[in-house]
């Protein structure tokens, strides 16, 4: 168990000295309605540092989370600003450019125009954070960002920051809590919002996050794990699906590879010897 209270007051000093040396001007987080960015968010607003929240529905109808969310930082928070920015019109721009084939069914095609849509996020995040020299911050909590790497590289995982990679979902929830989040969206449903037929992070990952967390726990303390003979079905399976997105997704979890030449290959031939 966390203490909630010392685990905020630790994460908004980090988060205070990390913007002092980084000599940026405040925060900037995109706002989905769900509890990581709303967690996120209210600490952000806790650093008494400028914090812009951006909205950015693609093909959405009114967020309803989101909207209230924002309202309740807003009433707490001078230092809380709010955009909307509808990126619709530039989704279905992109859309109508790389469609070559009408009534066509392309293998990946869903799952690549998820991605596409979150990419899109990310762009229009740095835009604003070039102008005033914000700090993009990520929303990403551990047992996604480095136990499954369930988000878009280069999308939702394109940020400077990440204050909440090192809480598992059920310690966002008991943070969450603490924060007095509204209770609408620490029950809501987690959803990355990419998709038309709006299925939920649990649906896309086949096991629920407590599952996975408690998978992640057992691979972590055993780096070697087998799975155990005796063991339910029911857990072996679980094991199972966590190892099998964690390998997948691998690339996303760690640096981006670098083939290092050996310094005799770089030796420059006119040099002295």
């Amino acid at each position: 168990m966390i203490n909630e209270k010392k685990v905020i007051n630790y994460i908004v000093t980090w988060l205070k000295k990390y913007i002092k040396k980084s000599k940026s001007n405040g925060f900037i987080i995109g706002i989905s309605g769900g509890i990581d960015s709303a967690v996120t968010s209210m600490l952000l607003a806790m650093t008494k540092f400028p914090t812009l929240t951006l909205e950015m529905p693609i093909l959405e109808k009114k967020n309803l989370l989101s909207n209230q969310h924002i309202n309740f930082l807003k009433s707490r928070f001078l230092n809380v600003n709010h955009l909307k920015k509808d990126l619709s019109t530039l989704y279905t721009t992109f859309y109508k450019i790389i469609s070559h084939t009408k009534h066509k069914k392309i293998k990946n095609q869903s799952l690549s125009l998820a991605n596409t849509k979150s990419r899109i996020r990310m762009i229009t995040l740095y835009y604003y954070a070039n102008l005033k020299n914000y700090l993009v911050v990520g929303t990403g909590n551990k047992v996604e960002d480095f136990g499954v790497g369930f988000f878009t590289k280069y999308g939702d995982g394109g940020v400077d920051i990440h204050p909440i990679a090192d809480l598992n979902k059920s310690e966002v929830r008991l943070i969450a809590k603490e924060l007095n989040i509204l209770n609408s969206i620490q029950k809501a449903i987690p959803t990355d919002g990419l998709w038309d037929d709006k299925r939920s992070d649990e649906e896309q990952l086949k096991a629920t996050y407590e599952e996975l967390e408690w998978a992640m726990k057992i691979t972590e303390k055993k780096k070697n794990i087998f799975i155990n003979p005796s063991m339910n079905l029911e857990k072996k399976n679980i094991i199972k699906k966590y190892k099998n997105l964690h390998n997948k997704n691998k690339h996303k979890i760690i640096p981006i590879p670098i083939c290092k030449i050996p310094s005799f290959l770089k030796k420059n031939k006119n040099s002295l010897q």
